[in-house]
């Protein structure tokens, strides 16, 4: 009996408040596949960085300790939960002390490679397809998606939607973004689209329209038909 084939791969990178996590999860519910916010994969290793007590710029240790942790996350669209040593953490891994060194441990290269060769085990364990958003998930992580997609924004519609999100004031929120995108740059290429993504700007874009266009693409029409 032949092997039957698994459900759709679907890259989508993008910065900060474009809206991927959002797209992301209404997406994988429409076609009823996984979901994976790669992103969190990295605030989940901070977390347990910051609980250890030790330095994000120490890297042998960060490396130390975020292999010795059990890392867990949810593939649900519905319920994309975060555990970090068996504990809730999805609100942890969303706090400011975490915001502020998540670019450290990501930018951590054994911590990455350790990270992304997890993202591509459970990339390949989704066999009726995933939806996986962050950074570098078109180049690095999934460069064989069957979709790729570079969601965009501009700024101050980026800070505002984050700003709604987070309860913060849109200014400071402004200012964060700009230093997570200025220290993520070092490692990634958070305002670049990757070659071989389709462009959408979600600025003035409903999340139902976005989606309509990623689906667009999964079926090979033009999104802008």
């Amino acid at each position: 009996m032949p092997e039957q084939k698994s459900g759709p791969v679907v890259a989508i990178d993008g910065p900060s408040g474009a809206g991927k996590s959002t797209v992301s999860k209404t997406l994988a519910t429409a076609i009823e596949a996984a979901y994976l916010d790669t992103g969190s994969m990295y605030r989940a290793a901070t977390l347990a960085v910051l609980k250890a007590g030790v330095d994000p710029s120490q890297t042998a240790q960060v490396t130390k300790t975020v292999k010795n942790a059990k890392l867990e996350f949810g593939t649900a669209p519905d319920d994309p939960f975060t555990r970090v040593d068996g504990e809730d953490a999805d609100a942890a891994i969303r706090s400011d002390e975490v915001t502020k060194a998540v670019s450290a441990v990501a930018g951590n290269k054994t911590v990455r490679k350790f990270l992304i060769d997890e993202q591509r085990r459970i990339i390949a364990n989704a066999k009726r397809g995933i939806v996986v958003e962050g950074r570098d998930i078109v180049e690095v992580v999934a460069p064989d998606a069957d979709v790729k997609v570079y969601l965009t924004a501009d700024p101050v519609e980026r800070a505002k939607r984050r700003a709604a999100e987070n309860g913060a004031d849109a200014g400071a929120t402004a200012k964060d973004i700009e230093r997570r995108d200025t220290a993520d740059s070092k490692t990634t290429k958070p305002l670049e689209a990757p070659a071989g993504a389709v462009v959408i700007d979600s600025t003035t874009l409903p999340i139902v329209e976005v989606v309509a266009k990623i689906l667009a693409l999964l079926n090979n029409r033009d999104i802008d038909e």
